[in-house]
C-alpha cells in the first residue's frame, strides 16, 4: 500500500486512480441508493412516527457524511501543512463545499423530521446547535480561502481553521450523552448492537453506503477539477512570463 503522503505527493498517480475510481463509485452509489430507497419506502410505517420515519433514510446518512467529510478536510489540511503537498491542499479545498452540502441536507431534513416529532422546526438542542456550527465552519473555511489572494497563504490559513474546527466533531458525536437533549442517541452504533429492526436497518445501511460512495465519487471529481485548474493557471503564468 502506498503511504498517504506519498500518494498525495504524486498527482499523476492520483489522476490515474481517480479516472476510473470516480465513475465506479458513482455507479455504486446509484445502485445502493436505488436498493435503499426501494426497501425504505416499502418498509411499514413506524408505530410512533408513522410515515415520517422514512426521512431517516435521507437524514441519518447525510449527518454521517457531514462529519466524515470534515474528517477528510481536517486530515487533508494536516497533510498540507506538515508535508506541503499541493494535492492534499486541493483535496481539502474540494471537500469543503461537499461537506457543506451534506450538512445543509442534514439540517433541512432534520427540521422536516423534527416538526412532527417535537412540534418545532428548530430547537437549540446540543446536537442541532453543534451541527449548525459544523455548517458555519465549512462556510468559514470557504470564505477564508476566497478572501486571501495568495493561494498558498489562503491554503495555510484555511488549514489551521479546519484543524481548530475539528474539536467540534467530538461535541457533535457525544452531545446526546454529555447533555440532556431532545435528539435521540445513536441507533446504528448503540451499545449491544443496532437498535433498529431489520426492516429499517437494512435500507438505512444501504443508504449510508450510497452516501459514502457518492461523496467519494464527487470528491475525486472535484479534486481532479482543482488539479486541472491549478495546472491551467500555472501554464498561463508561464506563458505570460515567457
Amino acid at each position: 500500500m502506498i503511504p498517504a503522503p506519498a500518494f498525495l505527493a504524486n498527482p499523476e498517480r492520483f489522476m490515474a486512480f481517480s479516472r476510473w475510481a470516480a465513475p465506479l463509485f458513482g455507479l455504486l452509489a446509484a445502485a445502493l441508493a436505488a436498493a435503499g430507497l426501494w426497501l425504505g419506502f416499502a418498509a411499514p410505517p413506524d408505530y410512533q412516527q408513522g410515515l415520517t420515519v422514512r426521512i431517516m433514510f435521507i437524514h441519518v446518512p447525510a449527518a454521517q457524511i457531514s462529519m466524515f467529510a470534515y474528517v477528510c478536510l481536517a486530515v487533508a489540511s494536516f497533510l498540507s501543512l506538515v508535508f506541503r503537498h499541493v494535492l492534499a491542499d486541493a483535496a481539502a479545498q474540494a471537500a469543503a463545499p461537499l461537506g457543506a452540502g451534506f450538512t445543509f441536507l442534514a439540517l433541512v431534513t432534520g427540521a422536516l423530521w423534527g416538526r412532527p416529532m417535537w412540534g418545532a422546526w428548530w430547537v437549540w438542542d446540543a446536537r442541532l446547535t453543534s451541527v449548525l456550527v459544523l455548517f458555519l465552519l465549512y462556510l468559514a473555511y470557504m470564505a477564508l480561502r476566497a478572501a486571501i489572494d495568495d493561494e498558498a497563504k489562503a491554503g495555510r490559513a484555511a488549514a489551521i481553521l479546519a484543524l481548530v474546527g475539528a474539536v467540534n466533531l467530538p461535541v457533535i458525536k457525544y452531545s446526546v450523552e454529555w447533555w440532556n437533549t431532545l435528539h435521540q442517541g445513536s441507533t446504528l452504533f448503540a451499545e449491544g448492537g443496532p437498535a433498529l429492526p431489520a426492516v429499517y436497518l437494512t435500507p438505512l445501511l444501504l443508504m449510508s453506503l450510497s452516501y459514502l460512495s457518492a461523496f467519494g465519487s464527487l470528491w475525486l471529481v472535484r479534486i481532479r477539477g482543482e488539479v486541472w485548474r491549478r495546472r491551467a493557471e500555472a501554464a498561463a503564468l508561464r506563458q505570460a512570463r515567457g
